[in-house]
């Protein structure tokens, strides 16, 4: 079954050709992140016009990449929820018209279900049921994955998204946009420094009764005034050892929560996703830890960590196989529960 795939819910527009779901054909990205990056974040009207201009050219390049005809398509999936709603839109006009005049199903995928499916592209071995972790820039949650389309909430952020705290401490420190990958690279810059000088103090901040939910305002809150205590007193400031200390800090929140809720729910398997999964020394933490606890985890190379379409095609066929369909009247959402 050959699937073309759209995600287009924030600043990356990607067209995939997806082959019996996880066999990918072609897939081709086109980033916005040096035109948002002269702002310091996403600007939603400029993405969505971005998107508008480039999707029917991907498509094609897709097309011809795999080396199909639009004729041998199937089904078309499309993101439609979340994310930004201007930029879901285009993706899902652009979806439904292509259906239309192919004459072929349409499947509405959720985003963050497409995070989690980009570990099946990489891991063919990988079956349901398992744990999740899917850290990004507008969610941080912890799934349980009980079958291809039946994921039900273990935890969750109560507040900033562990991806928007990156961006945002990044800004802080003038790394600029996208902000992970700045910081990623500065806190590996003190770690490899032959000093004495400490790690800042960061909190580990925690919800209440809830023991797999998370929160990220307070951390990021002290990365703050850390930074404008230092300038207000003209006292240096260590951006690579700050750096480290906020990426430790995210970590120690992210992996203990991962561990302990894998061992109550008896998953011998945890998948991690997202475009923070790409952080090294989150990475790092977890081959520790589901080594400790004699677990099989899988975490999928750099470029199926962040958007991309091919984990939207294959997401999109394990949603067709159990009859996920879609009609003309489909329409797109900024905020949507995995579940």
């Amino acid at each position: 079954m050959i699937i073309l795939a759209i995600e287009t819910s924030c600043d990356e527009t990607a067209v995939a050709i997806m082959q019996n779901g996880r066999n990918v054909l072609s897939s081709e990205l086109f980033s916005q992140s040096d035109m948002h990056a002269l702002y310091g974040g996403v600007v939603p009207e400029i993405a969505s016009r971005n998107h508008a201009a480039v999707i029917g050219r991907l498509s094609e390049l897709a097309l011809k990449n795999a080396g199909i005809s639009k004729n041998e398509i199937d089904a078309v999936a499309v993101t439609y929820a979340p994310g930004l709603i201007g930029a879901l839109l285009v993706g899902v006009n652009y979806a439904k018209g292509l259906a239309v005049a192919l004459d072929v199903p349409l499947v509405p995928v959720h985003h963050i279900r497409g995070h989690i499916a980009a570990n099946y592209i990489a891991f063919p071995e990988l079956k349901p049921p398992f744990l999740s972790l899917i850290v990004s820039g507008g969610n941080s949650l912890i799934v349980d994955v009980r079958d291809y389309t039946d994921i039900a909430i273990v935890g969750r952020s109560h507040d900033d998204a562990a991806g928007e705290c990156f961006d945002k401490v990044a800004r802080l420190l003038g790394l600029g946009y996208p902000g992970g990958p700045a910081l990623d690279k500065l806190a590996q810059e003190f770690v490899v420094q032959d000093t004495d000088e400490p790690n800042y103090v960061l909190p580990r901040p925690g919800i209440n009764g809830r023991p797999y939910d998370m929160s990220f305002s307070g951390l990021k809150t002290a990365v703050i005034n850390i930074v404008h205590n230092a300038e207000q007193k003209n006292h240096a400031l260590n951006e690579p050892a700050l750096a480290a200390s906020f990426t430790q800090a995210v970590s120690d929140i992210l992996v203990p929560r991962v561990m302990t809720a894998a061992a109550e729910l008896g998953r011998s398997n945890v998948a991690i996703a997202g475009g923070v999964a790409a952080n090294s020394r989150i990475r790092a933490d977890f081959v520790c830890a589901a080594e400790a606890e004699g677990l099989t985890l899988f975490i999928p190379p750099l470029n199926l960590c962040g958007d991309n379409a091919a984990m939207i095609g294959c997401q999109g066929y394990y949603e067709y196989l159990t009859g996920v369909r879609a009609g003309m009247n489909l329409d797109a959402y900024a905020t949507m529960d995995v579940g």
